[in-house]
C-alpha cells in the first residue's frame, strides 16, 4: 500500500483543493513544528523547578504548542482532514485488537532490540534519567502515566509524527508516492530526538517509529489505534519501569 496524498484534480468541484508542498515550505512548517514545542517545553520548569511534575508538564505544553504550529500549517495547506484524521473507527473492536497486538509487538521490540543492540557494539537505550523522575511515588508515576503516556506521547506524538510528518513526507517531491522511503524517513526522525538514550535509544525507537508507521497505512490514516497502542506501550514500560519488574533482564 503507498503512502499517497489525495489527487487534487479529482476532489468535487466545491472541495478546496490540498496545496502542493515543496520541500521548502516543508523545512519552513517542520522548523517551525520544532521550534514551538522546544521553547514551550521552557515554561513549566521555570515555574515548578526540576520537579517530577515540571518535566511532565514540560512534555505536555511542548505537544500542544507543536500540534497547535502543525494545524496551522495544516489548515491553511488544506491538509487538516488528512493528516489529523480523528474520525471513529469503522470497527471499534478491530482497531482495539490491532492496538494491543501492537502494543505487545513493541514490548517485544523494546526489550529485545536492548539486547540486539548491545551486540551490535552500541549501548542499551539508558532510560534512567526518566525513570529517576517516575520512581519518586505513586503519585509521580500516576502523572507520568496520564500527562506523559497518554497526553504527550500517545496522543501529541502520533498526532504529530504518524498525522503531520507523514502526511508532509508523503506529499513532497521525490518521495510521493514512495511508501517505504517515507515509512525509513519518518522512522529516522522519530528515533534521532531520543539521543539523549544514545544511539541504541535511537536504533529501538526508529524500529518502533516503522512499526507505528505501518500501522497507519493499515488503518488508511485513522490515529484511533496508534494513539491507543502508544498509550499503552508506555504505560506497561513506565510502570514496568517503576516496580524493576525487567530488572532481572538488564545488561
Amino acid at each position: 500500500m503507498a503512502v499517497t496524498a489525495p489527487q487534487t484534480d479529482s476532489a468535487p468541484a466545491d472541495t478546496p483543493a490540498v496545496r502542493r508542498l515543496g520541500w521548502g515550505r516543508f523545512v519552513l512548517q517542520a522548523v517551525s513544528v520544532g521550534l514551538a514545542y522546544v521553547v514551550a517545553s521552557v515554561p513549566p520548569v521555570l515555574l515548578l523547578g526540576q520537579t517530577s511534575l515540571a518535566f511532565a508538564l514540560s512534555t505536555l505544553t511542548s505537544t500542544l504548542a507543536g500540534l497547535l504550529v502543525a494545524w496551522l500549517w495544516l489548515r491553511s495547506d488544506r491538509a487538516l482532514a488528512d493528516a489529523f484524521n480523528l474520525a471513529l473507527p469503522e470497527s471499534w473492536g478491530r482497531a482495539l485488537r490491532m492496538a494491543v497486538l501492537a502494543a505487545l509487538a513493541i514490548v517485544v521490540v523494546l526489550l529485545a532490540g536492548g539486547v540486539l543492540v548491545q551486540l551490535m557494539g552500541f549501548e542499551a537505550p539508558d532510560t534512567e534519567e526518566v525513570m529517576a523522575l517516575v520512581r519518586q511515588g505513586p503519585l509521580e508515576l500516576f502523572a507520568w502515566i496520564v500527562i506523559v503516556a497518554w497526553g504527550s506521547a500517545a496522543f501529541g506524538e502520533e498526532m504529530l509524527w504518524r498525522g503531520f510528518l507523514m502526511d508532509r513526507l508523503a506529499r513532497l517531491p521525490g518521495l510521493r508516492g514512495r511508501t517505504g522511503a517515507v515509512l525509513a524517513v519518518q522512522a529516522v526522525l522519530f528515533g534521532l530526538p531520543h539521543a539523549y538514550q544514545g544511539w541504541g535509544g535511537v536504533i529501538v525507537t526508529g524500529a518502533v517509529g516503522l512499526i507505528f508507521g505501518w500501522m497507519r497505512l493499515r488503518t488508511n490514516g485513522n490515529l484511533w489505534p496508534l494513539i491507543i497502542a502508544h498509550g499503552l506501550v508506555d504505560t506497561v514500560m513506565l510502570a514496568a519501569g517503576y516496580f524493576d519488574v525487567f530488572a532481572g533482564l538488564e545488561g
